[in-house]
């Protein structure tokens, strides 16, 4: 009883911490993409492309033609991106949208050269679609701001150039070299973004790439991020423009955190395993210790239902008591595990354990554990009840 307590309390409290971690660190990954490239991002007019047949309606009738839909074309880019917004807005889930163009550059400091991607904003609009305000780690969006020839730079490649809040260096597309200002540096934690990526004001940007009007895509804020799935793909068919959700986007990652908690679950409920295992070992030998106490109280008129649910509730008690220390002991792990240090780059930046608290949580564990523990009791607790009286007198009991 005791082993198989201990089992319940560790299975218990183990797949809470786990699944706290793992579900933590993927709430923390979504939210860091949303909040870098949005919801929804629409991008490149879809053109439907079509064939023509002849068909001939007899022999002496003249022929028609048939149109028919072979796939679709991609157009890049987005003509008339006011008019797009405009009807983005219409949609209920909606809370905000941003203008961006851009293109590929060279970056030069007094250090060295590097490719980059310039990006055009609208600085409000932008802070609706992302959590670009709370990624800044130097430097003040104010300056960016009030800087027609301010930049916003990230971490990785400012570092590689070396490069502080105040200094300046060229931008070069094609042969035309400008020189621009270090207003800030933005750390978003994904690493591929933060080794490229330079803000600029969306008429600069313009002027820079030569690009005087269109965009290259509108990054959607949606209120209800769960169902920007079916919000892109209304978007798709209304505006007649390609709409990627960050589900879409990211689906490679979410199905490894999928898999990983799936794994990480398998691999702590096998102490729940042991528990049942424990607990079919105990009751059996009580079964077999106590078959004349068993006789007697089927003599005195105790019927096999009855027998049966002794043995249960014995099982039952220590599942409670186990899973109500397990889940003590879950919460005490995982609030100790979110106060540990750690340091991830690239998928996205945390520098502690990152912890989801759910109920849910709790439930699987406890769940889990019951269905284990009292379907390993059931079959002892059923072989006590089919003992007779005559057969322990004789001895013949099985």
């Amino acid at each position: 009883m005791v082993m198989s307590l201990a089992c319940i309390t560790l299975g218990v409290g183990l797949f809470v911490v786990t699944q706290a971690t793992t579900t933590g660190f993927e709430r923390f990954f979504i939210k860091t993409i949303v909040g870098t490239n949005g919801a929804i991002r629409i991008e490149d007019r879809i053109q439907e492309t079509l064939r023509t047949m002849e068909a001939e309606r007899g022999n002496d009738a003249s022929g028609f033609v048939v149109e028919v839909k072979e796939g679709r074309k991609y157009i890049q880019g987005i003509q008339d991106p006011a008019l797009l917004i405009e009807a983005v807005r219409r949609f209920a889930n909606v809370a905000g949208t941003s203008e961006v163009l851009y293109g590929a550059a060279e970056i030069r400091s007094s250090f060295k050269n590097e490719a980059a991607r310039v990006y055009g904003i609208q600085l409000d609009d932008h802070l609706q679609v992302s959590d670009l305000a709370r990624q800044i780690v130097r430097g003040y969006l104010a300056d960016f701001r009030q800087t027609p020839a301010g930049t916003l730079v990230g971490i990785k490649l400012a570092e590689r150039l070396q490069l502080e809040v105040g200094d300046s260096f060229q931008l070069q597309v094609g042969g035309e070299v400008r020189r621009y200002r270090v207003s800030a540096i933005f750390e978003t934690g994904i690493g591929d973004i933060d080794k490229d990526r330079v803000f600029l004001h969306l008429g600069e940007a313009r002027s820079l790439l030569r690009r005087p009007t269109g965009a290259s895509f509108i990054q959607v804020n949606v209120i209800d991020r769960d169902r920007a799935t079916q919000d892109a793909a209304h978007m798709e068919a209304v505006l007649g423009h390609s709409a990627s959700s960050w589900q879409e986007r990211e689906r490679t990652w979410l199905d490894v955190f999928r898999a990983l908690r799936l794994s990480t679950s398998i691999t702590v409920s096998v102490f729940t395993l042991i528990a049942g295992i424990a607990m079919y070992n105990t009751l059996a030998l009580v079964v077999m210790e106590k078959t004349k106490d068993i006789a007697i109280l089927r003599s005195m008129g105790y019927t096999r239902r009855d027998v049966t649910r002794i043995f249960l509730w014995q099982a039952a008690m220590v599942l409670a008591v186990g899973a109500l220390l397990g889940c003590g002991l879950g919460a005490a792990v995982t609030y100790g595990v979110s106060l540990m240090k750690i340091r991830i780059r690239g998928i996205f930046t945390a520098d502690h354990f990152i912890v989801a608290w759910s109920g849910w949580h709790y439930l699987s564990a406890v769940a889990i554990s019951v269905v284990m523990v009292m379907a390993a009791s059931l079959i002892p607790a059923r072989r006590a009840a089919r003992l007779e009286p005559g057969d322990v007198i004789r001895g013949t009991a099985q």
